[in-house]
């Protein structure tokens, strides 16, 4: 089931180190990650649990790169975190005893919706215009989001820039900065639950977090030095894709 050879190796370092570059700089990694999963692993559940290795270590990485270029925007993120973090626990029991398909889909015309407002709303994401959204809606926010993240990862970049950017008004070099953080809280107390259930591969998920971190690496690279201009139009690409294996695959 397990079957590391060469080949497998390298697939899941090849696929690990675009997955992370696309989370780190928009969102939609694991939809290329978590096939390949089921395809080894023969079970989504494992698939499910077994990325969000991949996912945390990868996350840390383009944490500590943002830090370096002093792009993280701690003060702004640190009170998001106890929504984000009690919805992750509560999605990942979900996960852990149901199927993913139907919420899956539902996010797929969500993040339709959101590729959709950075093309025709682009002033939205431009950023730096100050918070937008304010108490209670900013903790039901995060707490969604935080659900939906625990309970299938894949395309909660997506609706983490969303929230950050055009709820927070933040740019979209510091909102990825800070969706990472957000990532990295809800996906701690999410990988327990998966592993208490026996859905945590740790020899694959250790591979494949090895691509994810170097793509991460280099993603958070690019943004810091880039800028946010080329950002936007890789968030569209990656939402479609995203989207449309959520939708029709």
């Amino acid at each position: 089931m397990e079957d590391l050879s060469l080949w497998t190796t390298g697939l899941l370092l090849v696929g690990g180190f675009a997955a992370g570059f696309i989370n780190t700089v928009a969102g939609g990694g694991s939809a290329i990650t978590v096939p390949v999963l089921i395809e080894l692993l023969g079970s989504a559940t494992l698939a499910n649990g077994t990325n969000r290795v991949a996912v945390l270590l990868q996350s840390l990485v383009g944490i500590g790169r943002f830090q370096k270029g002093e792009k993280v925007p701690w003060r702004r993120t640190l009170p998001l975190l106890p929504s984000a973090v009690i919805g992750g626990l509560v999605g990942s029991k979900i996960a852990s005893e149901l199927s993913p398909e139907l919420m899956k889909k539902l996010f797929g015309v969500v993040i339709v919706l959101v590729a959709a407002s950075v093309v025709f709303k682009p002033t939205a994401w431009s950023g730096g215009s100050g918070g937008r959204l304010k108490e209670p809606w900013l903790s039901i926010v995060f707490f969604s989001i935080g659900v939906y993240g625990g309970f299938v990862q894949a395309g909660v970049g997506f609706l983490l820039l969303a929230g950050l950017v055009v709820g927070l008004g933040m740019d979209l070099v510091s909102g990825n900065a800070a969706k990472l953080v957000v990532v990295v809280a809800f996906t701690a107390v999410a990988l327990p639950v998966f592993m208490a259930a026996g859905q945590v591969r740790w020899a694959v998920g250790l591979v494949l977090a090895g691509g994810n971190m170097l793509g991460a690496y280099v993603a958070a690279h690019f943004a810091i030095n880039k800028g946010a201009g080329w950002m936007r139009w890789a968030l569209v690409a990656a939402a479609l894709v995203a989207a449309g294996r959520m939708l029709f695959f």
